[in-house]
């Protein structure tokens, strides 16, 4: 090897020695900031997700705090309503596994385009700030305009330019406004809408006994009761020869079996909703010996507003079984008392909705909320024949002709 070719040798080994380092140094720094790095994990490693005890979520001019209290989360715009934590945690997890896709180095014009300028305006983005439990930022994301898989499936054939799908979101981290991050996930649900977050678990009945519905409307009220859970059902207060009808009694039979709710006010909310003032009651008795009470106000929109209390009159200890052998005395003792167990936990579950007004669908209602005469069974007409022999003289057949027979003399 001459001297000539040492040198561009030399050459060589310090241009990539010196492209190496700058490689090393860009991977430092992208390891370092953790978020900004392509394959990095967007809120960095060892994210400390146990600490946050606060979500801060604000988009335009909606804001949404969700926070830890007593160990649970609630939602402040909702008066401190339990938050459903599954959703949180599902959120919490996720956001701390989201890696980085793509790396776009971005200038002031372009925030527009990707939803991410700052303020209340419509291309603003959604801004996330987790808190710790002294109220101080963890990480703030701000979460642009999700990314569109145009490829994720085939068009459909009731859309115009095909059916699109979101595979992503672009995001900002912390105060970086020059690097959008693109994330593989849209992040659909993290909207600064309480109603979203709150808890959707509620109360319901199981087994009743006895359904009363008392309209402000007194002849419409009716209280329908049956002596066994499979046996059927009765007027309490049938009039005269009154009778219910028993499939449409199939229809407010079982009332808040399964209800749901949309949103959530505190009881002491003012103005009241319309018609809690003179509201609709309907009082069930079950076959647990609980009682519920709801109080239906007036229908706005599609939903009704109510509230429900919770009574119960538990007996004290269990009647033995006829003829109960002493063998089956502990089974039963042990199985009765785990039903009562788990009843008084759902009556101490059910006294924590007591303070709250619900807004529940019209589908959840309306099946119980019957008039008296729209359960009441048709009457049916019935036709008496009339015998011709009975209604009709009888004609004998005589020589001369036809002549109607001799009456008896009268004596």
């Amino acid at each position: 090897m001459n001297r000539k070719q040492f040198g561009i040798l030399l050459i060589l080994l310090v241009i990539l020695g010196g492209a190496g380092l700058l490689l090393r140094k860009n991977h430092e720094r992208a390891a370092n900031e953790g978020e900004q790095g392509t394959g990095q994990k967007l809120l960095g490693d060892n994210f400390p997700i146990n600490d946050v005890t606060e979500l801060d979520i604000k988009h335009g001019t909606n804001e949404l705090v969700l926070f830890k209290k007593d160990d649970m989360w609630r939602v402040r715009e909702r008066s401190d309503y339990p938050a459903n934590f599954s959703q949180i945690s599902d959120f919490l997890i996720k956001a701390a596994d989201l890696k980085v896709i793509q790396n776009e180095e971005v200038g002031p014009s372009q925030l527009a385009r990707l939803e991410l300028e700052p303020g209340t305006g419509t291309n603003s983005g959604v801004i996330v700030d987790l808190k710790n439990k002294d109220g101080k930022s963890i990480k703030t994301l701000a979460l642009g305009k999700k990314h569109i898989n145009k490829s994720a499936r085939p068009p459909s054939q009731f859309s115009m330019g095909g059916d699109n799908m979101s595979d992503g979101r672009y995001v900002f981290v912390g105060g970086n406004t020059h690097n959008a991050l693109l994330i593989a996930d849209p992040l659909n649900n993290l909207e600064a809408k309480p109603d979203v977050w709150v808890s959707k678990d509620f109360f319901k009945i199981e087994r009743p006994k006895a359904i009363a519905v008392t309209f402000p409307a007194a002849t419409n009220s009716w209280k329908i009761v049956r002596d066994t859970e499979t046996g059927d059902w009765n007027f309490s207060d049938a009039k005269g020869d009154e009778k219910l009808d028993q499939a449409r009694a199939s229809g407010v039979s079982s009332p808040f079996s399964s209800p749901s709710f949309t949103d959530v006010l505190p009881a002491n909310t003012q103005p009241q909703p319309a018609g809690l003032d003179k509201p609709t009651v309907v009082t069930v008795d079950t076959f647990d010996d609980l009682t519920y009470t709801v109080k239906v106000g007036s229908k706005t929109n599609d939903d009704y507003p109510i509230t429900v209390t919770v009574a119960a009159n538990f007996p004290k200890q269990r009647v033995p079984a006829k003829d109960e052998k002493p063998e089956d005395k502990a089974k039963a003792d042990t199985a009765w008392a785990k039903r009562q167990s788990d009843l008084e936990a759902r009556v101490k579950q059910t006294k924590e909705f007591e303070n709250w007004i619900y807004l529940i669908p019209s589908w959840t209602v309306e099946p119980v909320l019957k008039d008296r005469k729209d359960l009441v069974a048709e009457k049916k007409e019935e036709t008496k024949k009339e015998d011709s022999t009975d209604s009709q003289p009888v004609i004998e057949k005589h020589e001369e002709g036809l002549v109607p027979p001799e009456k008896p003399d009268a004596k």
